[in-house]
């Protein structure tokens, strides 16, 4: 008789099974066979900025933890919790260009020798961030990340694990969408 070795994704859904039945081995397992890969994973997609690595790793184990029943076992666990980590720092990265504001640049402003220019310079950046408040989210984070956090199209694409073509089509709608809505605004100002 042929005794078969259990794939390791049969071996996923065992443990995935007694996980959901509140086996705390199995728990110990998950955690103890997964971190290294998810460890490794998170580091590499936050460099250098290594010290929210920690934060990130726990709320992915959090995440698959609590929603460990969706777990089909079509796939091997780890690419299951990776799919959620790739998630998790996805939100990293997009929550922090959500917090990020425009450079402030009134001090250099005041600066100025000419009233006029002072006032365009405001007016422009007021306009800008008026308009980037309105892109779409995937657009907004788009652009703020490449020029604000001053990121390459290729770095993009390494932190979210998309592709660089696809990160450069991303900002080149971004980009058109953003210059239609500043001559917009500039169309509606000329008319008033």
């Amino acid at each position: 008789m042929i005794e078969t070795i259990p794939s390791t994704i049969q071996l996923d859904r065992a443990l995935a099974e007694a996980m959901i039945a509140r086996d705390r081995k199995a728990t110990a397992e998950f955690v103890q066979r997964l971190s290294g890969p998810l460890i490794s994973y998170v580091r590499s997609r936050l460099q250098p900025r290594w010290e929210d690595v920690d934060d990130i790793v726990q709320e992915t184990f959090l995440t698959a933890l609590r929603s460990i029943s969706n777990y089909r076992g079509d796939s091997p666990m780890r690419a299951w919790i990776l799919g959620i980590a790739r998630h998790k720092v996805e939100d990293y990265y997009r929550e922090r260009l959500r917090q990020a504001e425009l450079p402030d640049t009134e001090g250099e402003l005041a600066e100025e020798s000419g009233l006029d220019e002072l006032l365009d310079r405001v007016a422009a950046r007021e306009k800008t961030v008026a308009i980037l408040r309105d892109l779409p989210d995937h657009y907004r984070v788009a652009l703020l990340w490449r020029y604000w956090e001053q990121r390459s199209a290729a770095e993009m694409a390494e932190l979210t694990g998309r592709t660089a073509k696809g990160v450069e089509r991303l900002l080149a709608r971004a980009r058109i969408e953003f210059g239609l809505r500043w001559r917009s605004v500039r169309n509606n100002e000329a008319s008033v």
